[in-house]
Formats: C-alpha cells, structure tokens, sequence
C-alpha cells in the first residue's frame, strides 16, 4: 500500500467523545475473521453526536485520522482495534496515520469504499452467466472512487468470513476482512495502495471455524512453483496480430488446411523463456510449414511432471517461463509468422492440493458433494460439478478468457470422455445413473455444449478440438442439433488402429489390413484431426520411429510412409515434437526433443534431417494442394482406388478437391519394390506425376522413384512401387 513516513502530532483540543464499545459477538467474529459485513464495524459511521471512526491495524502503536488537515489520535479499544468519534460535519474523505515504533504511515483506509463490483456483475454471477468472469472476481488494479488500489472479490458461498492477505502485510490479514455482498457468495475489499506485483491469498473461514490459505483461482498471475501466491496483474502488452485476427475466419476450419505441430513448451527448448522462446519458435515452425502450433497445457500447475494436466490456476499461464505478457508476445509473433495457436484445455479435473480450488471455503465446491461423482479414479484428482451454475461459469468464462486475452485461435479440451460418462473408471456401486437411467452425464453433456456455443458465438475464427476416445454421437455437430458442438475431434480410433498396424513385421501386416482401412467406414461421422500426440511417445509407448519394424533403414522409412499416408489421409494432422526428425527415444520433458541428431558433426544427422525435410516437404505439398484438406468432411472428396490388397500390404485412395481435381495416393508397406502395379483410376487423366515420394534419396530412401509422367491407359495406370514408400501423384499439365 502507499505509505509514507510522518510526524505524529500531538492531540490538540478538547477530547472527543468516547467511542460507544464494539457488540462483544460482532468484535470477537471480526477480530477471528468471521465476520460478514467489516464494513459496518470499520470505517466511518453516523453515531449520535458525531461520526464513529473505527480501524483495524494489529501491532500499530498508535492511529490517528487527518481531516481537511487536522490531526486527531484515536483510542486503543485492544486487539488492534482503534475508535474515535469526531465531530458531525466529518467527511468521508480522511486518511489514517498508523505509527510503528518510530515510523509512521500515511494510508487510505479500505474500509470507507463502496464496493467496487457492481449490481450488475453480481447478478449475472448469480445467473452463471457471466461471460467476463475474470473483470469480476479475483484481483484488479483499478482507480476506485478516484483513488488507486487493488479490489479483491472471491467466491466462496459457505465461508464465514475471508480475509486478503499477502506480502503488503506479512502474510497476516487480521487487518482486512472481505465483506459478503449478499446471496452471490461473493467476498470483496478494496484496497488503496496496492497495484500490480503484490503477492496474495485469501484466507477463508470455514462454517466450522477452521482457517485457511488459498490461491486466488480467478489470478492472472501466479509465483514460479513451488511458491504458491497469487500476484496482482495488469497486462501492458500491445497487440500487433490484428491482420491476423481480423481475417483467421475467413475460411472455415473444415474446408482449410489444418497442419498441426504440437509443443510442451518448458521443454521444447529447454531453458527457454516465452521471450526467447518466440524468438525461435515461429520460424521452426513456418519453415516446416505446419499451419498451427498447439501447446500442451500451459495454465498454472505445481507440478512439472504432469506436463500442465493438474491445473491449480485456470486463469494464469505457468510462470515457469515468464509474466502473462511474456505468453501474449509468443502468441503474438506466432501470428505475426502466419502461425495459429493452439492450447490444451483441462475443464475434466482438478488436483487436490490444499491451497487451490479443493474444498475451496471448507466445503466440496468446485467438486461435486457426492463421494462417488467428485474424484477420478485414475488420477488422484477432483472433478469439476458442472451441475452448478457457478461452477460452468467459472469454466466457460475460462475458455472465453484464453481466446480474448491471450488471441489463441482454438481449444484443444482433454479428456472430454471422462467427462461424458458416469461411469467412466468406476465399477458397479461406484456411480449413480442419470434421470434416465443412463450413464451419461446430463450435466457435463450442457456445460460442453455452453462453452462451445458460447466461444464459438464471441470468437469467430476459434476452433474447439475434443479429446473423445469413444463413439458418443454428435460430438462435432452443432448445439442447435443436438450436438456437442466441437468444431474438430481427434480420432483416437484412426490412432490406435493405424499404430497397431504399423508396428507390425511387414509379413504379418496382410493379417492387419482392415485396420488401415477401418477408419474410412467411419471417417465422415465426426469432423477428425488425425493425432499423433505426446501420449503416444511417452510411459514405454516408444517414439514413432521406434515402433516401427526392422533395422534402421526399414525403420526410417515405415516412418515417413506412415507419414505420407496420415497426410493424405481425410482429417487434419496433428504431430509431436521431435517425431518431425524421427527421434528415437520416448519424450521427455526433463530433457525435451533430442535436436543434437540433427548436429552436422553426428554421424546420422543425415538420416533425420532427411526425415525433417520429408515434414517440410509434406506440408508444403498439402497446403497447395486443396484436394488434400478442403473435403476432409465430404465423403465425395474420397475414393479407394485399392483398399483390399491385404497380400500385398498395399493401400491407393483418391482425394478430390472442391472443382473435381484429383490427387492419387499410393502406399506399400511391404520392403520390397512392386513393379508394374496396376491400379484402376478410372478419372479422366491422360498423364500422372510424382509430387513427392517417400523412397526419395534425399529423405534418405532408396530412391526408387518415377521421374516422367506416367500415362494412363484405358483409366489404369502402371507403376513402379518403392519399398516401405508412400507415393502422391497428381495430374500432369505436360
């Protein structure tokens, strides 16, 4: 708070009126942080005779209030409490002058503001509809009543009483209690003084008594872990994404190229901040051409090991890597570089640690109250109750807040199956159906489709992304219809099968066939993105290269097949960082991407570096292609060309564009050169070329490649297979 150092006069005049005794309940309520309402105890009040002046400042020595620039002393009532009553024509504009031994400080006193959240915020949390919940609740640097300070509110329905207090008082807030304002469950005080970097928490009162220190869950800005403060933030960056954002709509998501590099970014570089991490980022990315970074899940978390997926802070990035402001200019070059952002979302759950939102005033609140429905079976976790109000809104206002404060240009929402189902991980006994009879979760259901609705309604050009792994319906399809109303769906499906199916020797890969071509079966139900994600090269999984079979040259090159045929595939690419090179070992976040096989002085930088340019050149080649993305949900823009060659471990689709142009994709995923293979086209083209070709020397294959067009006779073409290759052609304009 503003202090400053001042002489304490002595009391001149007669004395005033002694000051009528506090109710000894309403003192002993105050005093043990319990009270309602401090404002009707503290600050100044109409009293017969005068005006009633109360303050609160534990260990001060001595108070005194200044009025139109007289001086009066008020009276030790103990405990830190001090009165005073002065004369009727007193005004509500004084300051106190607190004394410390031998300093004194020159405040204003937090208990003569109105609140500072209005009638209308308050309403509309009440509601759960409260789009802007951040402008509300948590810490705002401000000018109140014209005067500068920090207004602090936090929800928290069934305490008794909630305190602020921070490193402004040494972490002992006996000096200023929050009052209630009403039915909201609402806590506010506005304090003087205080501005951007004080750290803080609230300390609750429980119905029972018992008290505690929490982190505020609406802080923008949290300290570096394991330190667990909340601290005051006010953003100061100056956007220069607005070309961006101003035509990222344009064209929608499912008929536009969708290429997507995902990032873990404490380890991507590992000592990077998000400063210097915008200094390289960007430019690694457009030269690999991927349209989108997606960031694993950046919100404040303790714990490092779990890559950001046990969030304790929902409104604030990990400090990790630096301030708010520091992500913001991340997101801002990435944009500036032609780049749209990503982010994971984690409305599934929360973890139980004892200063953040578990048992927030001392009773289940974020969490459901029924034992069975608040904590997940697989990680030690607490689940959000999305059938309270309150709670959805706390949720969809995040989801609102990461794409209007921080421009990201979609959510990608963990876990949403386990949000769906009741009994998701829990055996019979261990979960109640719904009102229906059915397992699933009504509730959960209504708040996805409120967040979606409501970012998709504020946000033109963002794009919600489900983590679903199960066949519910109409996860893509619009709330007006029922839906759930995610604009992508990764296909968890398509994942697991085509994997199974790669990681297998090829002389048994013709028992495996259907599970290369299984997903087109299904492909048009959802709106897919194809992931090759972080948890497929983690916890013994292998990392993609090393899945595949054989020696290193069979290896490699069952790894850029498999990548050609995923980039031709129907549905948008998603893929992790370091499988861009084929790094052999798992991921790690302590140690990130192995970039030093990429180092000239390794002996097989070549080979990876081989594999990187097969990423650039995929990229490139797809997004100037529109036969590859703008029908990825039109079931006309596909067509098998050979789908049962299971003993020859050979797969041929069409892919169409808009207009009807044709791009053929080949793969064989047998180690030996097929020739003269005849596939039955059928189009209306005279001449065939390669526009890429796995088995190309200079991804480091064999080079078995085709470089004349080849012509078409009677709609069948004749070519020359390489090994453990995918090959693209396309019409030839020769």
């Amino acid at each position: 708070m503003a202090l400053r150092d001042t002489a304490l006069p002595e009391a001149a005049g007669p004395r005033p009126p002694a000051a009528p005794a506090l109710d000894p309940a309403d003192r002993a309520r105050l005093l043990s942080g319990a009270h309602h309402d401090p404002h009707a105890l503290l600050g100044a009040h109409p009293v017969p005779g005068g005006v009633l002046l109360r303050a609160l400042r534990p260990f001060a020595d001595a108070v005194s209030v200044r009025v139109d620039g007289a001086e009066t002393p008020l009276v030790s009532e103990g405990d830190g409490l001090f009165a005073v009553v002065l004369p009727p024509d007193a005004v509500p504009g004084y300051r106190l002058l607190v004394r410390y031994g031998d300093d004194t400080h020159e405040v204003e006193d937090p208990y003569r503001f109105r609140p500072a959240v209005g009638d209308l915020d308050l309403h509309l949390i009440r509601e759960g509809r409260h789009e802007e919940l951040w402008r509300a609740l948590g810490a705002e640097p401000m000018t109140h009543e014209g005067v500068a300070g920090t207004r602090f509110s936090v929800w928290a329905p069934h305490a008794r009483g909630a305190r602020v207090t921070g490193d402004f008082c040494r972490w002992d807030g006996t000096a200023f209690p929050m009052r209630s304002l009403g039915a909201s469950g609402v806590w506010e005080l506005f304090l003087p003084g205080l501005g951007e970097g004080t750290r803080y928490k609230f300390e609750i009162t429980s119905r029972h008594g018992d008290r505690f220190l929490k982190a505020d869950p609406m802080a923008r800005r949290a300290e570096v872990p394991p330190d667990t403060a909340s601290i005051v933030h006010a953003s100061h960056h100056a956007w220069d994404d607005a070309e961006w954002m101003a035509h990222r709509g344009d064209v929608p998501v499912h008929v536009a190229p969708f290429s997507v590099y995902e990032v873990h970014l404490p380890s991507w570089r590992p000592g990077l901040t998000y400063r210097q991490l915008a200094e390289e980022l960007p430019a690694y990315v457009r030269d690999l051409g991927f349209t989108h970074v997606e960031f694993m899940a950046v919100a404040q978390h303790p714990f490092a090991g779990s890559w950001g997926y046990q969030v304790t802070g929902f409104y604030a990035p990990t400090a990790r890597l630096g301030t708010p402001d520091d992500l913001k200019y991340l997101v801002d070059a990435l944009h500036r570089a032609g780049i749209g952002v990503l982010m994971d979302w984690v409305p599934a759950h929360f973890p139980k640690d004892d200063w953040a939102l578990a048992r927030f005033d001392g009773e289940p609140l974020y969490e459901p109250g029924d034992w069975r429905r608040a904590e997940h079976p697989d990680w030690g976790t607490y689940e959000f109750d999305y059938g309270r109000i309150e709670v959805r809104n706390f949720l969809v206002a995040n989801a609102t807040y990461w794409c209007e404060e921080f421009h990201v240009d979609g959510l990608r929402v963990d876990a949403v199956a386990s949000m769906l189902y009741l009994d998701y991980s829990r055996d019979s006994g261990q979960w109640t159906p719904n009102v229906f009879g059915g397992r699933e979760d009504l509730d959960a259901m209504a708040f996805l489709q409120e967040m979606n609705a409501t970012v998709y309604r504020r946000n033109p050009g963002v794009v919600t992304i489900a983590e679903e792994s199960t066949a519910w319906g109409g996860v893509t399809r619009p709330t007006d219809s029922g839906g759930l109303g995610f604009g992508l769906k990764w296909n968890m499906g398509w994942m697991h099968d085509s994997l199974q199916y790669i990681a297998k020797e090829p002389v048994h890969r013709k028992y495996h066939h259907h599970e290369m071509t299984f997903s087109m079966v299904y492909a048009y139900s959802e709106n897919y993105v194809l992931p090759i994600s972080h948890d497929e090269v983690v916890h013994g999984k292998r990392s993609l290269v090393s899945k595949m079979p054989g020696d290193w040259w069979q290896r490699r090159a069952n790894h850029r097949a498999y990548l050609a045929f995923m980039w031709a595939h129907p549905g948008k690419q998603l893929l992790f960082m370091g499988q861009e090179f084929a790094q052999g070992a798992e991921w790690s976040e302590e140690h990130g991407p192995e970039w030093w096989l990429l180092d000239p002085g390794y002996a097989s930088a070549g080979d990876h570096r081989g594999v990187r340019d097969l990423v650039r050149d995929l990229n490139t080649v797809y997004r100037a292609t529109p036969a590859l993305w703008q029908r990825d949900t039109d079931p006309g823009g596909f067509r098998w060309v050979v789908g049962d060659a299971a003993d020859d471990n050979v797969f041929a689709f069409l892919r169409y564009d808009a207009a009807g142009a044709p791009l053929l994709a080949v793969s064989n995923f047998s180690p030996v050169v097929r020739h003269d293979y005849r596939l039955a086209v059928l189009d209306d083209v005279p001449l065939w070329e390669e526009t890429l070709n796995t088995d190309s020397g200079r991804y480091g294959g064999s080079d078995v490649t085709c470089p004349e067009p080849v012509k078409a006779a009677n709609g069948e073409l004749s070519l020359t297979l390489p090994p453990l290759a995918t090959v693209w052609l396309r019409p030839s304009p020769v």
